[in-house]
């Protein structure tokens, strides 16, 4: 199978190129800075997971895996969906040509609520950053697989410095090496994926076979692949309290029934 992740880095290179062309870091810093307060992504997550399952509901149209995921779009609806049905975040893809994700959309959801929001994209150049922080996002995403140990500490040092909690995202041992190198403290969420960004196959044991390596403390968040109940109940019997689960709400036609549901 071709190199998903590095077909989408290719474009975030060409994307990050247009936006410099339109705006510069600090007319984006301004705007950030304008922003309503921040809602404290990584606090919520930590209040919820004492209470029981600390789920990061995912508004998310579409993947390049899966296609389509649903028609009905409506991602403010979708943000109270989530709200009535107990997230404690949400998470909302901003990708326009892989995910059919928009900024606009996560303007339209953290309006829409009262919940923290993070911006699901592939960041990689501190303007991405900023431009989160401009258009509302209390947190941002960076994936171990498409950084340098390097640039991991450098974003992430962006992040903190504008007030946004940080999801560093890892797949195996390596990257999570490669996340302990960047000497990141204890200032960030650490999310495992269960799917491989680069096959597009996901499994459970991804998470579960890298608990061990983890270093005391370490604010986990299983994500993909949470479908069904058995799955949150098999991870908090191995004490991850925090999910980002997606798909399997967006489909259903109360994503908030099934929220209840998978959690209750």
């Amino acid at each position: 199978m071709s190199d998903i992740l590095d077909t989408i880095l290719a474009r975030k290179r060409e994307e990050i190129a247009e936006l410099r062309k339109t705006t510069t870091i600090d007319q984006l810093r301004t705007l950030a800075l304008a922003q309503d307060p921040l809602r404290g992504f990584s606090a919520a997550l930590r209040r919820a997971a004492v209470a029981g399952p600390a789920v990061i509901a995912e508004i998310k149209r579409a993947s390049p895996s899966k296609g389509l995921i649903r028609a009905d779009f409506d991602a403010a609806w979708l943000a109270l969906e989530y709200e009535q049905g107990g997230a404690a975040c949400l998470s909302v893809l901003t990708d326009r040509d892989f995910f059919q994700g928009g900024d606009e959309y996560l303007v339209a959801a953290r309006r829409a609520c009262s919940l923290p929001v993070i911006r699901k994209d592939f960041l990689i150049d501190e303007i991405q950053i900023v431009q989160a922080r401009a258009i509302g996002a209390d947190c941002v995403l960076l994936i171990a697989a498409a950084l340098s140990t390097q640039r991991l500490r450098e974003l992430h040092t962006c992040s903190r410095e504008l007030g946004l909690d940080v999801l560093v995202e890892i797949h195996d041992g390596a990257e999570l090496q490669q996340v302990l190198d960047a000497q990141l403290g204890d200032d960030y969420l650490l999310g495992i994926n269960n799917r491989n960004l680069r096959s597009f196959a996901t499994s459970l044991d991804t998470t579960l076979d890298l608990l061990d390596q983890l270093p005391a403390g370490a604010e986990v968040v299983t994500e993909s692949g949470i479908a069904a109940s058995a799955d949150v109940q098999r991870m908090l019997a191995a004490g991850v309290r925090r999910f980002l689960v997606g798909e399997s709400l967006m489909r259903q036609p109360s994503p908030a029934a099934a929220l209840q549901a998978l959690i209750g």
